[in-house]
């Protein structure tokens, strides 16, 4: 999934990789005895940094060296150090009696902090150091193979599980990325003992619980939300899970992916096994029925990065929303320099307080990287809309917000949408077709939600104590298994760090908004649609060019973080509680063609 990496003020303090309001201080007398004053110091303060702090980061991002790391560092270690002292402060007005706006902006300060730093210089130093040095060495990392005499950058590792159906290449390439992250485990151990030593100091029982508590909600009822969400899709999961063990069973042999276990993690497509719409052409069910061949038709076009950036642009500027600002352009890295090391996961960064919006992507010619483009946008225009918003609530509603607005927009890239595009052709409406596109889909979307909700449950648990440093990699595939039915084909242990290979857990980037946004990008979908006329089936509809809709939608983004996430939700669904329920109805064609194909399997898988 792509990392959303911006700086909010609206969440003071989150982490190195992921929403961060870089600020510093000069003494203790800048920040008031009066809360509606401290939240004027609180901004000031914030936003004469932002420029310093946040080009620290994107040079570090930008490019990877020694000296950069050194810059990010420091940078880091000052924004600990107010974000301490900031957060020490709002819990002295938690109870005061003040107005509406004051108690949202002291309420989004002391729940907004993925990283807090414990109260000590030594500590702060260390943990910034060891945030810096984690992202750094995921983003530098490579495989050297012995038997090619070559070594291979993540994103070439990558092509070679998206494109190969060779059983053994592809276990290589799976096996050497997890090569670069032993290393980093114990650094990762100390890093959770400090953190957890911050979020202490800061009224938190751990890290964990202090993530959990970012939702306008108690830590125990948010639990119980993300399990009544998962229990809505699990069955339709366990069905696309049990056809697609099927049909690798007869391409690889059950002898290699047994009929009733996990799927080996290495064949699904992806580095991670969190979408399969790489191998969707051993699983299409109608072969050759609709052919959204999109890859081709970009290359034939000469399609570029700078092209498919501004193919992106043209859907959100169709519904009414702002062209992008000229140092959008001026600003981004949409190509991998060939002369350095640089952090190719896609992110989206809200720099100079909404004036300076860009995203670092290291753009390849296909349709998956347009898709994310589409979800890179969708962050860049939640910044444009809630710009006038004041800095503390410049922000998603949820952190599940920022995350669905461009994945929504994706769900309108239909059929339809894509011929008037040019980059398909006709498309003769029949169900064959409409299985084939949903198949397609599923394997993003609902192949995605069982890994958006572990990767948090192993850290909610690593945070807490009940994995222990001596069961990291143990506690990970436990997981892995429970929720994805998926597991190494090759034995793992405790000389491993198999979870330092995805991006988020060096990054220390919070990962349940990913499940949270697959969930209700289906239910925004269907609001707009409703909001655009659209009365045919939710899977058919695209608001592509609908000004209704668009305003809708902006509506809704502009509000940033002024509200809680509910009101923001009734704002554009008409909704108070988040819903999966048109995740269903979206997918009722292809859940039906599924349960025909799995009546004489057994389904499941035995852990």
């Amino acid at each position: 999934m792509r990392n959303s990496l911006f700086f909010s003020l609206a969440v003071i303090g989150l982490s190195l990789s992921a929403c961060q309001s870089p600020v510093t201080s000069n003494d203790d007398a800048s920040l008031a005895q009066d809360p509606v004053e401290f939240l004027r110091n609180v901004e000031t303060e914030s936003l004469a940094l932002d420029k310093e702090v946040g080009a620290a980061y994107w040079v570090r991002s930008t490019h990877i060296t020694s000296d950069t790391g050194i810059l990010a560092a420091k940078a880091g270690e000052r924004q600990l150090a107010f974000q301490s002292k900031v957060i020490e402060q709002a819990r002295k007005f938690k109870n005061r009696p003040v107005d509406a706006e004051t108690a949202r902006g002291i309420e989004l300060i002391l729940r907004g902090s993925s990283l807090p730093a414990p109260d000590d210089v030594l500590k702060r130093a260390e943990l910034s150091r060891l945030a810096t040095d984690l992202e750094g060495m995921y983003g530098s990392g490579e495989y050297c193979d012995l038997q090619s005499d070559r070594c291979l950058t993540l994103p070439e590792l990558e092509n070679i599980l998206a494109k190969s159906r060779d059983y053994d290449e592809q276990l290589n390439a799976w096996m050497g990325w997890r090569s670069v992250s032993p290393p980093m485990r114990p650094m990762y151990e100390r890093f959770v003992e400090l953190a957890n030593e911050g979020a202490r100091e800061v009224g938190a029982k751990d890290l964990g619980d202090l993530w959990k508590g970012g939702y306008d909600m108690g830590v125990a009822e948010f639990e119980q939300e993300t399990e009544r969400l998962w229990s809505q899709v699990e069955p339709l999961y366990e069905e696309l899970h049990c056809h697609v063990r099927a049909q690798l069973g007869k391409e690889y042999g059950e002898d290699l992916v047994p009929s009733i276990g996990p799927i080996p993690a290495h064949l699904l497509g992806n580095m991670w096994s969190q979408s399969w719409g790489n191998i969707y052409d051993l699983l299409e069910p109608y072969p050759g029925v609709a052919s959204l061949d999109v890859n081709k038709a970009l290359v034939d076009q000469d399609y570029d990065a700078v092209r498919m950036t501004e193919t992106a642009e043209a859907f959100f500027t169709s519904l009414g929303l702002p062209e992008l600002p000229d140092s959008f352009w001026q600003n981004s890295m949409l190509t991998k320099p060939a002369d350095r090391d640089v952090v190719c996961h896609a992110s989206a960064w809200d720099l100079d307080n909404g004036n300076d919006p860009r995203i670092k992507q290291c753009v390849e010619v296909n349709e998956e990287q347009l898709s994310t483009l589409h979800h890179e946008l969708g962050h860049i225009y939640y910044y444009l809309m809630y710009k006038e918003q004041r800095p503390l609530f410049k922000g998603g509603a949820h952190d599940g917000f920022h995350e669905a607005i461009g994945d929504t927009i994706v769900l309108s890239m239909t059929p339809a949408y894509l011929k008037e595009k040019g980059l398909v052709p006709e498309v003769k409406r029949s169900e064959q077709a409409t299985i084939n596109e949903q198949m397609k889909l599923a394997l993003d979307k609902i192949a995605f939600l069982p890994f958006g909700k572990l990767i948090d449950q192993w850290r909610w648990q690593v945070f807490s104590g009940e994995i222990s440093p001596e069961n990291y990699n143990a506690g990970w595939w436990k997981l892995r298994s429970r929720y994805q039915g998926i597991a190494p084909a090759v034995p793992r242990s405790e000389a491993d760090f198999d979870p330092g290979a995805k991006f988020h857990i060096p990054g220390n980037t919070p990962y349940t908004r990913y499940f949270l946004s697959h969930i209700i990008q289906f239910q925004f979908h269907q609001a707009l649609c409703k909001a655009a006329g659209d009365t045919g089936p939710l899977h058919d509809c695209s608001i592509y060019n609908n000004k209704a809709a668009g305003e809708k939608l902006g509506q809704m983004l502009s509000m940033g973080a002024s509200k809680p996430w509910p009101e923001a939700m009734y704002a554009l669904t008409g909704q108070r509680a988040m819903d999966a329920s048109p995740i269903i109805d979206y997918f009722q064609p292809l859940i039906g063609w599924l349960q025909e194909q799995n009546k004489e399997r057994q389904c499941g898988w035995q852990l």
